[in-house]
């Protein structure tokens, strides 16, 4: 366990990030190589179909994982202000809560994905493997529940290396797995989907298993399931809050996924290609957003609001300086791994993914800091003002998959998330200028 709320601000954000960043690029190289595996074994129609479904299961893993970060901030808060008591019981109601909402959740999918990919204009030379694909991935989907709530525990209390090395592990049981499942099995698209799943059983068992052997301190006891007042609704309205804001996000997506399957195989096909790129490297932003969470909420914890605005200004420094490295790994880069990715000469598949890359990326300068703004927010119990910027941008995907892509294709496409980006990041600006740290310290205390 670390205590965020010692040491020099641009340090301790750095080495609690980087962990974050390695776990997260791992896992977009496995998502690449996934996506090579299929299209080059299976087919770019396989590719396509993987695509297609992707919002989906992203919608329900935000929630999940949102719901898991929202109950790590009061585990934080709690750990900053060193009662452990209340840590370990909100331990417990986390376990009770991850639970709860996975069950439901997976009922949920399994029961109406087929409406749903029909909702989504789901092209029907791919309807068949898309549908076999996501089906697998939502049964599965407990595992992947088990290793957020395991991992937004253990970040919560200051240990973001051990959630590391259990992705590493399970991306690379996961390659491994989708190269005998697909490749040598020829499972097709079925395989890859039950790699993933083993994969994330591996990982969430073996998260567990070391909270159980080495961090015995966060787990609560028999007293500690007793629930104290009021102690369910503050985990119900913070893992909720959070849980919206990524769900909100992914049904905007979701309905502009639809238009983008209305614009045929193809531009499914380089769509899926250049989110690929665009995840891997805007990871490094998003994990310096994340990082605040925890750092905003145990200095809170701990009263130290000066120490958060500290931690803001140095991470907004952080995150326009990766920009301008993420810029030249594209421009170096970019255009090879696209290639790679499809496996496709198809010019046009090429084209358009980067074509997509090319207007994404000089946004990045916006969407770091509206990760730091919107993290640390979060961090300081700030529900409402997140969640506002998210529904901002649902309503601009839902816009731009009515306006701009019947009118400018996937031009269209290509330009909602950066005026999505613009259009978030004002309010999130002045409800932090006009509510500091201080003054929510002198209102409210601890969360």
């Amino acid at each position: 366990m670390k205590d965020l709320t010692k040491g020099y601000p641009a340090k301790v954000i750095i080495m609690f990030a980087l962990p974050l960043m390695f776990g997260n690029i791992f896992q977009q190289f496995y998502n690449m190589a996934d996506s090579k595996i299929v299209s080059t074994y299976v087919g770019t129609g396989a590719l396509a179909a993987v695509g297609a479904t992707a919002v989906i299961t992203n919608t329900l893993i935000a929630f999940i994982n949102g719901s898991t970060q929202g109950y790590s901030i009061l585990i934080a808060n709690s750990f900053g202000a060193k009662d452990m008591k209340r840590m370990r019981q909100f331990v417990a109601g986390t376990m009770v809560m991850t639970a709860c909402i996975t069950l439901i959740l997976t009922l949920v999918g399994v029961l109406f994905i087929e409406s749903i990919l029909g909702l989504l204009n789901t092209p029907a030379e791919i309807m068949a493997d898309a549908t076999s694909y996501v089906k697998i991935v939502l049964i599965g989907i407990v595992f992947t529940s088990l290793y957020n709530m395991c991992a937004n525990i253990l970040r919560a209390v200051g240990d973001s290396k051990t959630p590391l090395y259990c992705l590493l592990i399970a991306v690379c049981a996961n390659i491994g797995l989708d190269l005998l499942f697909v490749c040598g099995f020829r499972w097709g698209i079925e395989g890859a989907a039950v790699a993933t799943v083993i994969a994330q059983a591996i990982s969430g068992f073996l998260c567990g298993i070391i909270i159980i052997k080495k961090f015995r301190e966060v787990l609560p006891t028999k007293e500690d399931w007793k629930p104290e007042a009021g102690q369910y609704v503050n985990l119900i309205w913070t893992g909720l809050s959070m849980a919206l804001m990524g769900c909100i996000v992914n049904i905007g997506t979701i309905t502009l996924q639809g238009a983008i399957n209305g614009l045929g195989t193809d531009i499914v096909a380089a769509h899926t290609a250049g989110r690929r790129v665009f995840d891997i490297l805007g990871v490094a932003l998003f994990t310096v957003g994340m990082t605040m969470t925890t750092f905003a909420s145990q200095n809170m914890g701990a009263g130290l609001p000066k120490r958060v605005r500290q931690g803001v200004r140095h991470a907004n420094l952080m995150v326009t300086g990766l920009t301008v490295v993420i810029q030249i790994i594209w421009l170096l880069f970019g255009e090879a791994v696209l290639h790679w990715i499809t496996g496709s000469e198809n010019q046009s598949i090429l084209d358009s993914a980067k074509m997509y890359m090319n207007i994404m990326i000089w946004f990045m300068y916006v969407l770091g800091p509206l990760f730091v703004l919107r993290c640390t927010l979060q961090g300081l119990g700030r529900k409402i003002i997140p969640l506002v910027s998210s529904f901002v941008e649902l309503v601009i995907k839902v816009s731009s998959a009515k306006l701009l892509v019947p009118i400018f294709g996937y031009v269209g496409v290509a330009f909602t998330e950066p005026i999505s980006w613009i259009v978030m990041i004002i309010p999130l600006i002045v409800a932090y200028l006009v509510k500091t740290p201080e003054k929510m310290l002198e209102g409210i205390g601890n969360l």
